[in-house]
């Protein structure tokens, strides 16, 4: 059993501004190993306790909190919602001073506002291993006679920082272990072979809502918990907070209708429905009712591609289970994505106003009546009080969330945070963002340290937020006033890999102090910039009964190195390596330029290439210029010339689906070489392989993919 040698105290210290009451938390964190499905992870937790306990305020408290960082790397903790000082935000390198291994931090504000929000790690991928919590916040004069907590979350068996690799090498394993592979055999089983075609054709992966596949998603740190004190009347209020990485969740209530009360801490005016969905990073309070005596109602969060859920159980009682929600049709929603997209990978304008989530382009895959349901959008949401903003004029920006699913890049406006500017901002003026989604996944913008109008048709009593989910080919409007008086503050994806990967932007505002947590800014910025600039590697290694191939690549966001080989048993068949090194050209990143090297020998006699000149596939050392595009059918063709003059062009298809495990790839190039070869899956690292190759011939054994 691996354990990673981590733990973290915190002491919190809450001096109260309204009462002048001290109330004072030690908390301990450190590893755990938590085991959901009969493997065994590290995690990080409070006493036993994942995720970490409630932190319960009154609105006007101050709180002081004093963080022990006892693990072995760095930390931070972001609150969430929280209207604090910029040097409070709690963002390492930007707003707060890291808190560094066997250190303390102190963090003290006044809070300002009342509702739910809480707490997480805002240091690489600490999120995904347990490190957040929950916040409530009562308003002095009122709070509800029965509430409950519910902090959902995902679970993953395996490393974060190997899912955040394998999505940069556009793994499908996770599709596999969710059957949503969307192979050739099974398009033809469901009459969708030419929706599979055109998928391919527009360069398109298949179509999928989550990115990750996980083992477990839990409420409070469970699968499953149940209140059993709860009696037929009693009206309870969830506060509900999706802390998940990645996933979001489709609640349901076995007991009935569901009434929103707030989002993200801000209270709106009570809207009831069938079900709604809450976005990575939101926060709902919704109110349910206790529709009989002697019954236990189950309250579902289900993820979003429908392959788990946790369950929340209310009353005690005969259980009343909520129907399950079936799968997703992906045939469906491919075919809907082929609509969507152009062949040269940007979004089609379809001439459909959407905004709001009020057009869930994902209902062609639902295959429950969803048109007898009420589902919750932006557009129901309606604020209690007026909600304009200062009486001055606007600057308005526009941003475009763009993203490669093939890399996995995620960009605003085709740049990521280490390629932007800061996006400079004046302390009282008004700022309008209008967001268009221009990629084929839904993305969860959070704004720190600010509340932003969702603007709707209810106009003066638009909605307060601080957390807008914008789905595919959405176009939505916010608005809000710079409130705060100096500062750096983060805008970005709360998909924490697409966050890592560079979705975002830095709102900093004009004229501000030096942060005393931030000695020295310019270092601490190039830092921050570092996440989105990391190279991640990669690796295919075949190992078969007529040698080996294989290429090890190294690359980020725009950049790679790979090598590449093919090792012969004898003189005869020889050996080939080849490198290459460059950059990513274009928006979509079909097209690669590149520098490199080549180096082979074979003891053969050459023969002619296709234009006639003399072949040197068996004899050549030289150096190389190249561009590899992308063509339709994922047809990547790679056009070189050495420095000798001699000149080649090469054909490669990989990855074909057959199957759900089975793998189909070919290559031929101007010199007359060939191959063709397929790999069974087995597990995510090892697949049975086979293949011929012109030179080396025909031969089986295991690929190793990394």
């Amino acid at each position: 059993m691996r354990r990673l040698p981590m733990a973290l105290l915190l002491s919190f210290a809450i001096m109260h501004g309204f009462s002048q009451k001290l109330i004072h938390y030690d908390l301990t964190i450190k590893d755990t190993v938590v085991n959901y499905t009969g493997k065994v992870r590290k995690a990080i937790a409070v006493n036993g306790q994942l995720p970490m306990p409630v932190l319960y305020f009154t609105e006007g408290d101050t709180a002081e909190i004093f963080v022990h960082n006892l693990m072995h790397h760095e930390t931070s903790l972001h609150w969430h919602g929280l209207l604090v000082p910029n040097e409070q935000d709690g963002v390492p390198y930007l707003t707060t001073a890291a808190i560094k291994p066997h250190s303390t931090h102190k963090y003290k504000f006044v809070l300002r506002q009342s509702g739910t929000y809480w707490y997480h790690s805002h240091t690489m991928l600490q999120e995904q291993v347990g490190m957040y919590g929950a916040i409530v916040i009562y308003k002095r004069t009122e709070k509800p006679k029965h509430e409950e907590v519910l902090l959902l979350s995902d679970w993953s068996d395996e490393n974060p920082h190997q899912i955040e690799r394998s999505l940069h090498y556009a793994t499908d394993w996770y599709m596999i272990r969710k059957n949503a592979v969307q192979s050739y055999v099974e398009a033809i089983k469901e009459k969708h072979l030419q929706t599979k075609l055109g998928n391919e054709f527009k360069r398109m992966h298949a179509m999928d809502v989550s990115d990750v596949y996980y083992e477990a998603f839990t409420v409070n740190g469970k699968k499953a918990e149940a209140r059993l004190i709860y009696k037929a009347g009693d009206k309870i209020r969830l506060r509900i907070i999706n802390g998940s990485s990645s996933t979001y969740f489709w609640l349901n209530y076995a007991g009935g209708k569901i009434t929103v009360v707030a989002s993200d801490g801000i209270d709106v005016q009570p809207v009831e429905v069938d079900r709604l969905i809450v976005a990575v990073s939101e926060t709902y309070d919704v109110e349910i009712t206790i529709p009989e005596a002697d019954k236990s109602y189950e309250f579902t969060a289900t993820s979003e591609d429908r392959i788990g859920q946790a369950s929340f159980w209310i009353g005690g009682g005969e259980k009343i289970y909520q129907h399950k929600m079936p799968p997703l049709n992906y045939f469906e929603g491919m075919k809907m994505m082929n609509d969507m997209m152009t062949p040269g990978g940007n979004m089609n304008d379809m001439g459909m106003n959407m905004s709001l989530q009020q057009m869930d382009m994902n209902l062609v895959m639902y295959r429950e009546k969803y048109d007898t349901l009420t589902t919750l959008n932006y557009g129901m949401l309606k604020s209690t009080v007026k909600t304009t903003l200062p009486d001055k004029p606007f600057r308005e920006l526009r941003f475009e969330l763009t993203g490669n699913m093939n890399r996995y890049v995620w960009t605003m406006n085709n740049k990521t945070v280490s390629e932007s500017d800061k996006v400079l901002i004046k302390a009282g003026e008004n700022i309008r963002i209008i967001l268009t989604n221009n990629s084929m996944m839904r993305h969860p913008m959070h704004l720190h340290g600010h509340f932003f109008r969702v603007m709707n048709e209810h106009g003066a009593y638009a909605p307060l937020k601080n957390v807008l989910d914008i789905m595919p080919m959405e176009t939505d409007t916010l608005e809000f006033n710079a409130s705060e008086k100096y500062g750096d503050w983060y805008f970005h994806c709360h998909i924490l890999y697409h966050m890592m990967a560079g979705m975002g932007r830095i709102f900093s505002y004009e004229n501000a102090p030096p942060n005393p947590q931030i000695p020295d800014a310019r270092a601490a910025l190039k830092k921050v910039y570092a996440d989105d600039r990391r190279f991640f590697m990669g690796a295919e290694i075949g190992l078969e009964s007529n040698g080996s191939d294989g290429e090890v690549t190294l690359m980020n966001t725009r950049w790679k190195l790979s090598t590449e080989w093919r090792l012969g048993l004898n003189n005869r068949k020889g050996y080939e390596t080849e490198s290459h090194f460059g950059r990513y050209i274009d928006r979509n990143q079909f097209l690669f330029g590149y520098i490199g090297w080549d180096w082979r020998y074979r003891s053969e006699e050459h023969g002619k290439n296709i234009f006639g000149a003399s072949n040197t596939k068996n004899t050549r050392h030289v150096a190389h210029i190249g561009l590899q595009y992308t063509l339709p059918f994922w047809v990547v063709t790679d056009v070189s010339l050495d420095h000798t003059g001699y000149f080649r062009v090469q054909f490669k298809r990989e990855d074909i689906a057959i199957t759900r495990r089975l793998r189909l790839w070919g290559m031929w190039n101007t010199d007359k070489e060939y191959a063709v070869g397929t790999r069974y899956i087995i597990t995510k690292y090892l697949s049975a392989s086979a293949h011929y190759d012109s030179d080396m011939g025909i031969g089986a054994g295991v690929a190793i993919t990394y």
